[in-house]
């Protein structure tokens, strides 16, 4: 029994739940397909065609909740224990990728992810640094993500039982900036709960603007740093914020921002250039750390 938990926002999510739903009748498993949107103002009217497949039921919330809320609240209307988290800009890329992880339902406490892919076509250009950036750090197989399995694990393709979930949920407690699945997977670990690694990606289809995604990621680095601040996840957890204490600790933090603020617009030509560096783009975020105000 599998419930399938889709948050939604802003995106049309109608040919990922027909596939899924195609792929459920087709294992024989008593399933059940739930989405909900966050208070979208866009693909409402096509989205409600997901009521017309059975077992499977499109909720739009009147205001909205965050990312963290909404997959909690996910969880707590899904009707069976085994819980399949995706995205809603995903797709599932194989044949089997419903019954690969049936397969992993068992009494043992553990969370399996099954990995993500990007389209090997490369996009237009204003998208290019988003698609570099998940080709090269997201898009990881089994032997590289087992490296380091919790950091390696992503919320947009996962499988959980209700057990675990009841032990590490979303925090919703933290301002909506993103790395919540940071601190998820960290909660994970200090809970000592399994990250199963799987070959069974979906394409993450959802590329935004490098312009954007620029933006999200400055985003983040404030999420991070609060919630190193906060002291929910240790400073050496993630490198860039143990960079940031190595930089701290050698009294550099305060020439690293000024030097930020006069090179700002040369990152940001690179970075929204045709060849973005990966390389820049890390020197840009740790300096954008070293630019945020300390506590």
């Amino acid at each position: 029994m599998l419930s399938i938990l889709i948050p939604v926002y802003n995106y049309n999510v109608v040919s990922l739940a027909e596939r899924l739903h195609t792929m459920a009748l087709e294992s024989e498993i008593t399933f059940e397909i739930i989405c909900i949107d966050d208070a979208s103002n866009l693909f409402l009217d096509e989205n409600q065609q997901i009521n017309q497949l059975s077992n499977s039921t499109f909720i739009s919330l009147p205001k909205n909740i965050g990312r963290s809320a909404i997959r909690n609240l996910l969880a707590k209307k899904a009707v069976y224990d085994n819980l399949l988290f995706l995205d809603a800009d995903t797709f599932p890329i194989h044949e089997n990728f419903l019954s690969a992880y049936i397969q992993q339902i068992d009494k043992h406490e553990k969370i399996v992810y099954g990995g993500i892919l990007y389209e090997s076509i490369k996009p237009s250009e204003n998208k290019l640094l988003r698609w570099i950036y998940g080709n090269k750090r997201e898009a990881l197989n089994v032997l590289e993500r087992n490296k380091n399995p919790y950091l390696a694990f992503l919320t947009l393709n996962f499988l959980i039982t209700k057990r675990v979930f009841s032990k590490v949920t979303f925090n919703e407690n933290i301002p909506n900036l993103r790395h919540e699945d940071t601190l998820f997977s960290f909660e994970l670990k200090q809970n000592k709960v399994q990250v199963l690694h799987i070959e069974n990606p979906v394409y993450h289809l959802g590329i935004e603007s490098s312009e954007i995604f620029l933006k999200k990621s400055e985003e983040a680095i404030l999420g991070l740093k609060n919630l190193v601040d906060a002291q929910l996840i240790a400073a050496d957890y993630v490198k860039l914020s143990s960079y940031f204490q190595l930089i701290k600790k050698y009294r550099l933090r305060s020439i690293i921002a000024f030097g930020f603020k006069v090179t700002k617009p040369l990152f940001v030509k690179q970075l929204l250039s045709k060849k973005p560096s990966l390389l820049l783009f890390d020197l840009y975020r740790l300096s954008y750390y070293c630019n945020l105000k300390t506590n």
